[in-house]
């Protein structure tokens, strides 16, 4: 008998049809097949939606809902108000996952109840060159207090460098990163509108500041494809502006969660230290 899945891969998709087809090939073959796949399609003008109906009887559990363009942070809060499994992750349609993908999510939950938020690596794909990059393989993984865990999600240096100093395999990006929806719930966190890009960070920052535990693993599972066309790689002037307002957003939430963690440690009394000290002696 197979169990409820525990699992859901939320799949925004805009215009993809080129590329579709790739991501969900691989989704098919994962190793851990009892996951549900949740494709919102973006208001697509081309074939992404016949691409991906195609794909209907690959899935034992496959939705795809059609909505009128509204941009990606619109679309990830659509996917979000239709989930109903335990955890779920992202999952971008030009890029692809490895066989175990889907799996690791589950099991890193069970393995680690007490983490809200468990990561894994990822591979660099460039379209005009050959093989894969693994980013930041030597980071130490494991569980992570909170100030390692934004180190690791935010990393100011390695951004400036393209990732190239400072390398993490964390990164503020969602198709990494397993939720629980009982979090997101319980809090009302939704991706903020209306920004060109890393709206992705800000809901992985205010996610972590309204839970406790973070787990990763820097074993690589996704390919995150960089191609010259997409929304990242071409250049707006509303991503100067965007930048300045999301670092100004992802720092206050930072210093304010850290500031509280700090508050909750209580000094040690002098009668607590006497007593300590008086066992110790013993």
């Amino acid at each position: 008998m197979i169990q409820q899945p525990e699992l859901t891969v939320i799949m925004p998709v805009y215009n993809l049809e080129k590329y579709l087809g790739r991501a969900l090939d691989h989704l098919a073959k994962q190793d851990n097949a009892n996951f549900k796949l949740l494709i919102v399609n973006d208001g697509s003008t081309d074939n992404t939606r016949k691409v991906a109906e195609s794909y209907r009887d690959q899935f034992r559990y496959f939705k795809i809902i059609n909505k009128t363009n509204g941009g990606l942070s619109d679309a990830r809060n659509v996917g979000l108000a239709h989930v109903d499994t335990p955890y779920f992750t992202f999952h971008d349609g030009d890029d692809w996952v490895a066989p175990s993908y889907t799996d690791f999510f589950v099991r890193a939950f069970h393995e680690h109840p007490d983490a809200a938020m468990v990561s894994c690596g990822f591979w660099i794909d460039y379209e005009n060159k050959e093989g894969s990059v693994q980013v930041g393989r030597k980071v130490a993984c494991g569980m992570k207090r909170k100030a390692s865990a934004y180190r690791l999600i935010v990393n100011f240096v390695g951004s400036l460098f393209n990732n190239r100093i400072c390398p993490s395999p964390v990164k503020g990006y969602t198709w990494n990163k397993g939720y629980r929806l009982a979090i997101v719930q319980q809090n009302h966190l939704s991706f903020m509108k209306n920004l060109a890009f890393m709206e992705d960070q800000i809901f992985t920052v205010q996610y972590l500041a309204a839970s406790s535990g973070f787990y990763c693993d820097n074993q690589p599972l996704y390919h995150y494809w960089q191609r010259k066309d997409s929304m990242v790689h071409n250049y707006s002037l509303k991503m100067i502006p965007d930048n300045f307002k999301t670092n100004y957003i992802v720092g206050k939430i930072i210093l304010k969660d850290l500031w509280q963690e700090r508050r909750k440690k209580k000094p040690i009394s002098e009668q607590e230290l006497a007593e300590v000290t008086e066992r110790n002696q013993q």
